[in-house]
């Protein structure tokens, strides 16, 4: 009997697929848990959708992403922003004005969810029994997170928020408030002192965790709504510094638009 090269080839492909499917399928391994049983979050991550190296090309919108890709690959998505009415003007002046007042122009940390996709910037979770510390590459902040005990009572207003977690089954789940007014929790989604971000980590293997923040903001939004994110884990990463500060120029390009008036100089109503 004589075979084709076509046919051939698709015998060939016959006889591998199910190989190749079962090494893919091997390489998903269980979550790491810590002594206790709980899911141990400690490593490096990255928010994409490729498991294994570093995603050069990890897409998104937001600073320090490379736009243009297709968006079936984006690590992120989130809710129909249900923004109050005077809300939804004041930040369509800001698209209107190309996103200068951007708190990060003026290297102003953001509240997650805003600095947890950021794709081209690591995170690293190092967790112990009593607390998880997420250090961000992007501005070069951290976050020091209790599990199980409540927030001292002298705690101050803060960019990214103060924030308790505790352990809802496998998922680490974390409340931050008292945010500093007029953050932004994506790109000209701002915030008002009344923000609440309820973030939900899960990791579901040993290279991946479900990031899902609720946003809450009476003052600015109608409704609560929610982003959600995956973060890959990157075993040959570490965080790095990042100033951002160091010949930033926005600020002197923008000085003019440092004049403007207060976020809220609109009083929204009651």
């Amino acid at each position: 009997m004589t075979v084709t090269r076509f046919g051939f080839l698709s015998a060939l492909v016959a006889v591998l697929a199910p190989v190749a499917l079962g090494a893919q399928a091997a390489a998903i391994q269980p979550t790491p848990r810590t002594a206790d049983g709980k899911p141990d979050l400690t490593g490096v991550y990255q928010a994409s959708t490729r498991r294994g190296p570093w995603d050069f090309e990890a897409p998104g919108g937001e600073p320090g992403q490379p736009a243009g890709r297709s968006t079936a690959v984006n690590a992120s998505t989130r809710d129909a922003i249900p923004f109050q009415d005077w809300a939804r003007e004041k930040a369509q002046e800001y698209l209107n004005r190309r996103s200068v007042d951007d708190p990060t122009t003026f290297c102003i940390p953001q509240p997650s969810p805003r600095i947890t996709p950021v794709g081209l910037f690591p995170i690293e979770f190092v967790q112990t029994k009593d607390k998880v510390v997420v250090m961000y590459e992007y501005f070069n902040v951290f976050r020091s997170i209790p599990i199980g005990r409540p927030l001292p009572d002298d705690i101050e207003a803060a960019y990214l928020g103060n924030s308790v977690a505790r352990w809802d089954g496998d998922t680490l789940l974390v409340e931050a408030s008292q945010f500093k007014e007029g953050g932004w929790v994506t790109n000209g989604a701002f915030t008002s002192d009344a923000l609440r971000v309820t973030e939900r980590f899960t990791r579901v293997d040993r290279d991946q965790i479900n990031y899902e923040a609720l946003i809450e903001d009476p003052k600015v939004f109608t409704k609560p709504w929610t982003i959600r994110t995956t973060l890959m884990l990157r075993e040959d990463v570490r965080v790095r510094e990042y100033v951002c500060n160091e010949n930033n120029l926005d600020a002197d390009r923008y000085r003019e638009f440092l004049k403007r008036p207060s976020l809220f100089t609109r009083t929204p109503p009651k």
